[in-house]
């Protein structure tokens, strides 16, 4: 117990010691310490003995894209052709998440470029926005082989460069682009057709799904719902920047 109260403020060392006498009397064991109760000017988080350091925080979009754009933590990094980070307005209201790259976005290294993105600029014209209102990015910054769905361990692994990207831009709104990011985001194995139509909430952020651009090109029955969805996205919007 020593170690630890040399590596952490008194305040947190006086709530581990009384944490420690609690867990052995009930017989749990090593002491684990809740992220949510250390402070967040922490440099180390204490997990069961062991050092973990904090994930860094950034002060911008270009900054933490450098940072990450030469990523390898998955196997993803050594076949893509470039990392695929996002495009928009870094300050947007309106914040879209698609699911991975696709082939043209791989060889430009930009999110929705291909015939998908084609549509979803259409589909932001209807309702008076342009790329340069909103924010775009994916669960995965990287293509996966023959555009295969992200895998869980993937999306694992790329979903903290989201939630920083999230934190950097603030959105107003949220809109899930698909079934593997509105799932992923809202952790559910819920099928897209029931999560659409409504609003959800992420971290107090309104948060809207609908289906994905590439999904419309191949059904078009789709696109009746989908414009409901985005009119849905609009209300929201300018009831937001009413207020």
């Amino acid at each position: 117990m020593a170690n630890f109260k040399n590596r952490i403020d008194p305040k947190t060392s006086a709530m581990l010691v009384r944490a420690a006498k609690s867990q052995m009397q009930i017989g749990l064991g090593d002491i684990v310490v809740d992220r949510g109760k250390v402070k967040k000017k922490q440099k180390e988080l204490i997990l069961n003995g062991k050092k973990k350091k904090q994930v860094p925080s950034y002060r911008s979009l270009s900054g933490h894209e450098k940072a990450i754009n030469t990523c390898q933590k998955c196997p993803l990094g050594a076949t893509r052709s470039k990392f695929v980070y996002g495009v928009g307005n870094p300050n947007a209201d309106v914040l879209f998440i698609g699911e991975a790259p696709g082939r043209d976005e791989d060889l430009q290294g930009v999110p929705f470029v291909g015939r998908a993105g084609q549509l979803l600029d259409r589909i932001l014209a209807a309702i008076n926005f342009t790329r340069d209102d909103i924010y775009i990015a994916n669960i995965l910054k990287c293509r996966p082989p023959n555009n295969r769905d992200p895998q869980p361990d993937e999306m694992k692994t790329c979903m903290p460069y989201l939630m920083e990207q999230i934190r950097l831009i603030k959105p107003k709104i949220i809109c899930a682009l698909g079934r593997i990011s509105a799932q992923a985001l809202l952790q559910t194995t819920t099928p897209l057709g029931k999560l659409r139509g409504q609003w959800h909430d992420f971290n107090g952020i309104p948060f809207i799904v609908t289906y994905h651009p590439a999904a419309l090109l191949r059904f078009q029955s789709y696109k009746r719902d989908t414009w409901e969805d985005v009119k849905r996205l609009r209300a929201k919007y300018d009831e937001l920047m009413a207020e």
